[in-house]
């Protein structure tokens, strides 16, 4: 068993050091730092969205924005698009899962405003939906995705695509990029 537990670390350690080799990836999270900082600054949002696990950690992220990371500072504008069920029954009902994120995209967002979509696979049909419908109000893309992009790559300005194809261990690399993301974005506007 202690093995086991030692070869799952190990496991995630190794896909995070890949993650810290790749300066193309990490110059890609720095230009998500900058595109962030500049929607915040220009009085835009930033929403958020995934499915299942990826819904916890967009939620978990907006509220690093909404709430505070490590300052103790005025609540930025970021929301996890799937926290109002009513709509999300509603829509996947009368239209379709599919369009759950794309509809409130067309509804709330806004030319510079920002949006993060979390899929290991990449190939989330809502998100893909909501990606496109974000690239028609002038709204900015961050794919968060496992080693191909899938279907998000098309149309994401920014991917973070985490070099490996197991569920967890992108999920865990997202999670701490994601608080790169936004500790270095709470330093760059406090």
């Amino acid at each position: 068993m202690e093995n086991k537990i030692k070869q799952i670390i190990g496991a995630s350690i190794q896909v995070k050091q890949q993650i810290q080799q790749d300066e193309t990836l990490l110059t890609t999270i720095g230009l998500c730092v900058d595109a962030i900082v500049a929607a915040f600054e220009k009085g835009n949002k930033v929403l958020f969205c995934g499915n299942g696990g990826s819904a916890a950690d967009a939620q978990h992220l907006a509220a690093e924005f909404s709430g505070r990371f490590y300052k103790d500072r005025k609540a930025l504008p970021a929301e996890a698009l799937h926290c109002n069920t009513s709509y999300i029954t509603a829509v996947a009902n009368d239209y379709s899962y599919d369009v759950i994120y794309s509809r409130m995209v067309d509804g709330i967002g806004n030319d510079g405003d920002v949006i993060v979509g979390l899929s290991t696979s990449g190939n989330s049909k809502n998100i893909i939906k909501a990606f496109e419908t974000a690239k028609e109000k002038n709204m900015i893309t961050i794919g968060f995705t496992g080693t191909t992009g899938g279907g998000m790559k098309a149309v994401s300005n920014y991917l973070i695509n985490i070099p490996s194809t197991d569920t967890p261990r992108i999920q865990e690399s997202h999670i701490m990029i994601g608080h790169i993301i936004c500790e270095l974005v709470e330093a760059q506007l406090f």
